[in-house]
């Protein structure tokens, strides 16, 4: 099943600067049944936790926590990039594989002891992930899944979640 989904992901080479592959989703998320599927393979990969809330790392990873929080009745979080959100915000930095970025989380998004599920489309160095951790941890909450549709396996990023419940559908063992 999961070599099914792995077709319909779009390579775009040299984006977002030469020499990066960027692994493009709008292929499989515009078919249905491949987004359904995708979104019924983590809802199965939770059905066990009790979850309070769903959080996703802006921007495509917003298309899979909305829907996941959806199906598990859960609410939802958005972990933008920096200056994104209105009201006051934790921060965490991180190094991308090409650069440096920054997160931030509304202080009031988790509430101690909350029960957080950590969602993206994509997981590289991990340095982006991390970061989503720290941010919910900081607010008191437990990170209770991490969930990422596709897994730059070579890029060794999971080596970051040893002490995460870790999941990826689909990974890419080479560049």
């Amino acid at each position: 099943m999961t070599e099914n989904l792995k077709k319909l992901i779009r390579d775009v080479n040299d984006y977002p600067k030469k020499g990066i592959i960027f692994r493009d989703i709008t292929t499989l998320i515009k078919n249905g049944d491949a987004f359904n599927q995708v979104v019924d393979i983590f809802c199965e990969k939770c059905k066990n936790e009790k979850v309070d809330l769903v959080a996703a790392i802006e921007s495509r990873g917003f298309i899979f926590g909305g829907a996941l929080a959806q199906k598990l009745g859960a609410g939802f979080v958005p972990i933008r990039k920096f200056g994104k959100l209105p009201a006051d915000t934790e921060v965490e930095s991180y190094d991308l594989e090409y650069g440096t970025d920054s997160l931030e989380i509304h202080k009031d998004a988790v509430k101690k002891g909350q029960k957080v599920i950590l969602i993206d489309d994509l997981l590289a160095t991990g340095g982006t992930m991390q970061a989503a951790c720290k941010l919910v941890e900081k607010l008191g909450g437990e990170v209770v899944k991490i969930l990422v549709m596709i897994e730059l396996s070579f890029l060794k990023g999971r080596d970051r979640f040893k002490n995460y419940d870790y999941f990826s559908l689909i990974q890419y063992k080479d560049e």
